[in-house]
């Protein structure tokens, strides 16, 4: 039972742990190409999972749904500061700044198929143990990151799609729009937990068929049944 749960926790937490940092990273990165050097003042372009750590979102949250053997898990690091005013075309350059996250969890995704391919192919059908785990790790990896590059594009805030929506809308709009982000936790739990007694369900009715048909097209790239 023990190992059992250490293995659950290893091949859920770690790709999770690398899907948020490079998220948060990627937002950083593409903020000082356009202007605002602020993640980059506070030490926060570290692939160090320790700078990015949200002990809620990273730590507490992620174990309790792997030990319960939750069908999907899911986190959130330490937000990477920007400075809106310090980018040089504020308006426009924080859209990109928001898709910056989302498109690295793509490109995440991407790698991850890449990688269950070749372990599958060296290994002659991953059932080696060593190959076993770096499959599940990838398969879980392809997952992790394509919920959390969807979940995020949803068009209210916190989120990086509110953000997109917020930079699209005309001034006064975005400023009452972004006013709805006080109540994130919330909607935070709205959108995980959905409320089936109205039948709210936006992970289980929008996000996850969603992933799931991303996923079956990615792997079918190379040849690879989800």
């Amino acid at each position: 039972m023990r190992e059992s749960m250490i293995y659950q926790i290893a091949i859920w937490l770690v790709p999770l742990v690398i899907a948020i940092v490079f998220h948060e990273v990627a937002h950083g990165l593409v903020a000082r190409r356009l202007g605002d050097p602020t993640a980059a003042e506070r030490g926060r372009l570290s692939l160090n999972p320790i700078r990015h750590v949200d002990p809620l979102g990273t730590i507490i949250l992620p174990l309790i749904l792997a030990i319960s053997n939750a069908g999907a898990i899911f986190g959130w690091a330490k937000p990477v500061p920007v400075n809106y005013r310090r980018l040089r075309r504020p308006r426009r350059d924080m859209i990109l700044v928001s898709l910056a996250g989302p498109g690295m969890n793509l490109l995440l995704a991407i790698a991850g198929v890449l990688l269950l391919a070749a372990t599958i192919a060296l290994s002659g059908g991953a059932e080696s143990g060593i190959a076993r785990f770096v499959a599940f790790n990838a398969l879980n990896f392809i997952y992790i990151n394509i919920f959390l590059g969807i979940f995020n594009l949803l068009p209210i805030p916190p989120f990086d799609g509110g953000h997109v929506v917020e930079g699209l809308l005309p001034r006064r709009a975005a400023r009452s729009f972004r006013k709805l982000g006080r109540y994130s936790l919330l909607v935070l739990v709205v959108l995980l937990l959905g409320l089936p007694a109205i039948g709210i369900d936006v992970a289980g009715r929008v996000v996850s068929p969603l992933v799931d048909w991303l996923a079956a097209a990615l792997l079918g790239l190379v040849g690879l049944n989800p």
